[in-house]
């Protein structure tokens, strides 16, 4: 639609009509009344109300796993029921410790083995000990007589007192050769007996680990609360698709080491955690009250207050909804045995009291080029007009921007009028209770 063309003596008298709007663009769309619904912009008392819908979940959990054991998988023996209640201590999860014994035994083995080793070590080395220094004192021996007969070389004949030097020198050469024997032999005995205490201590560590493995076997409630049993992800052989539906962990089941199997969950720490958009996020505060229905409890209701309000948004790159969401956390007055996580629920949060607050139907506020525009009657037309949204509450816009008796359009007279809208602007923008 082309915009209409005006004197100036028109646009004076535009501007004398929209005394009840700010900023009325100039473009008339011509329609009749029996054509376009239109609403009156009113002055009402209300109570924001932020509707919003969100799911139970717990603050306070603890992950049940198959322990890090490395080996090959591990089977499940025991397992408690998904929705036991548990305390602390109880058996939560349970796998055969086959395996972990025949290592224990093993490695009890391969301990008394390394002992023994030492001991013949010790004894061996001991033997070679005394051998060596049996033999050191005959070389000595030799030395020293060797010497006399040295000391007799004035009184023989020269042949006899080169053979008694030779012979010196003989018995020295094999006394020096037996000492670095004898270093050889301690410095051998020395090195079995490492290697054999370093099996030992390896011995012990494998053997105090594979004991500590046959205590993990068993795993105990950290924590009272609720058993929930997790989706058994190793059946499908780590494939997995968008939409399959895991089967649950059963007795029986393998697990590989380190698979979360189950989750205990505190029941007493249970919370709403919802989103609302930014619309409704500058209306909300901790401690504001909170009704509560739950769908699975028909007929009941619910209280509690806002704990916490996000102050950045909360957005997926592959959400098609590009409107920004805020993270709100409620907290329940009170603990009900029935009460899951994962049960979903619908909020009405309580916001201010408003006096006198100018009040139209949510369905007219429209978007215009990202802005909030709503269609102002203007005799036999409508003018579009920015306006300030406040708040939204149960399907009616709190806004800024128009005056009280101002008449709007409840639809898009230009998309109705058209069928095709010109301006670029969108009916209804879905300025609900979880708009944005």
């Amino acid at each position: 639609m082309k915009g209409r063309s005006t004197t100036p003596g028109t646009f004076l008298l535009a501007l004398a009509l929209a005394g009840s709007c700010l900023a009325c663009r100039q473009t008339t769309v011509l329609a009749t009344d029996s054509e376009i619904p239109t609403a009156t912009v009113k002055e009402v008392d209300l109570q924001l109300k932020v509707l919003t819908t969100g799911a139970l979940r717990t603050s306070q959990s603890r992950t049940i796993s198959a322990p890090p054991i490395a080996g090959g998988t591990l089977q499940i023996v025991t397992l408690a029921r998904s929705g036991a209640q548990v305390h602390i201590g109880d058996v939560v999860l349970e796998f055969d410790p086959s395996q972990q014994e025949y290592n224990l035994g093993q490695n009890r083995s391969d301990l008394l083995q390394a002992e023994q080793e030492i001991v013949k070590a010790k004894a061996d080395a001991a033997v070679q000990t005394a051998e060596d220094q049996t033999a050191l004192l005959k070389a000595r021996y030799a030395v020293r007589r060797a010497e006399l007969e040295v000391s007799k070389n004035e009184l023989v004949s020269p042949i006899d007192a080169q053979k008694n030097l030779l012979a010196l020198d003989e018995a020295k050469r094999a006394q020096t050769q037996l000492q670095q024997d004898i270093q050889s032999h301690s410095a051998s005995n020395q090195a079995a007996l490492a290697i054999s205490e370093e099996k030992r201590h390896k011995a012990r560590i494998s053997m105090e680990q594979a004991e500590q493995n046959i205590k993990n076997m068993r795993i105990t409630a950290p924590i009272d609360g609720l058993v929930v049993i997790h989706g058994n992800a190793d059946s499908t052989g780590g494939f997995f698709m968008d939409g399959m539906t895991l089967p649950d962990y059963h007795v029986g089941d393998q697990a590989n080491p380190g698979s979360s199997i189950a989750e205990v969950i505190d029941l007493s720490h249970l919370e709403v955690s919802a989103q609302v958009g930014e619309t409704d996020r500058v209306n909300l505060k901790p401690e504001q009250p909170v009704e509560i229905k739950i769908d699975a409890l028909p007929g009941e209701s619910f209280s509690g207050k806002v704990q916490t309000v996000g102050g950045a948004t909360s957005h997926e790159f592959w959400d098609d909804n590009t409107r920004r969401k805020f993270d709100v956390a409620v907290k329940l007055d009170r603990v009900d045995p029935r009460l899951r996580p994962g049960f979903a629920v619908r909020l009405s949060i309580l916001g201010d009291n408003l006096s006198r607050a100018v009040s139209i139907p949510g369905e007219a506020i429209f978007d215009h080029d990202g802005k909030k525009v709503v269609y102002c009657k203007r005799n036999r037309g409508f003018e579009m007009q920015e306006v300030k949204v406040r708040a939204v509450s149960e399907g009616r816009a709190i806004l800024s921007g128009l005056s009280p008796g101002t008449v709007i359009a409840l639809v898009n007279p230009e998309k109705n009028l058209t069928g095709n809208s010109k301006t670029g602007a969108s009916s209804n923008p879905g300025l609900g209770p979880n708009s944005n």
